[in-house]
């Protein structure tokens, strides 16, 4: 079975967000919501995504955003570091499909799962974005928040498209999330830190290497 791939989100120094890229993760995520404890001012992000791409070119680097309006928007076009960008907010299939074409980079809109019916709302972004990610709906938090979609709700979950999980993703929970479930990628943050966007080295690398041997049908 081909090991899911692995962002670690929230980050907010260039030199964390390059050690953290170091152990073999395949994307670091930085935060452009204004108001959450995670985010990175516009000015300093192009030095953290640099800091990633010096160590590991190949890694994906992704900037979380929530309903951005036309101000916003040539910050995030490519050509600042970034080659994701991620929808966070409401943002409907109509408006994904204009920001597509507008910002040249690759598109990912995560969906706030509140219920089992709310995994129906992917079909309708399967032309307008790359990938999905899936993230418990918490009150008055876009994410980053632990908490967990219940996984009997996804356990036959298949879009037509790649898609991630998050929710309080830790290496003690990626055996139970990888027997029943076969997400694109897994999705930390909370999950692997001290504090708010300050990230555990230890419990990234513990991470790591527990979806490699989940993956490995011939360990344990």
């Amino acid at each position: 079975m081909t090991p899911p791939l692995l962002k670690i989100c929230g980050l907010r120094s260039a030199e964390q967000a390059a050690a953290v890229a170091r152990l073999g993760v395949d994307g670091i995520g930085v935060v452009a919501v204004e108001g959450t404890p995670r985010f990175v001012e516009a000015g300093l992000r192009p030095m953290l995504f640099g800091a990633v791409q010096a160590v590991a070119p190949s890694c994906r680097r992704v900037l979380v955003v929530a309903d951005p309006d036309e101000g916003q928007l040539a910050e995030l076009e490519a050509g600042r570091g970034h080659t994701v960008v991620q929808l966070h907010g409401a943002e409907t299939p109509e408006r994904c499909q204009q920001l597509r074409r507008q910002l040249g980079c690759e598109l990912w809109k995560a969906l706030r799962i509140r219920s089992a019916a709310d995994l129906d709302r992917a079909a309708d972004y399967a032309d307008v974005v790359d990938a999905l990610l899936l993230d418990a709906w918490v009150p008055d938090q876009l994410g980053g928040s632990g908490h967990r979609i219940p996984i009997e709700w996804l356990e036959r979950f298949a879009p037509p498209l790649p898609w991630w999980l998050a929710g309080g993703m830790r290496a003690d929970r990626v055996p139970t999330v990888l027997a029943r479930l076969r997400p694109t990628g897994l999705d930390a943050s909370s999950g692997v830190e001290r504090s708010p966007g300050d990230k555990d080295l230890v419990q990234v690398a513990a991470l790591v290497a527990a979806i490699q041997q989940g993956s490995d049908p011939t360990a344990g």
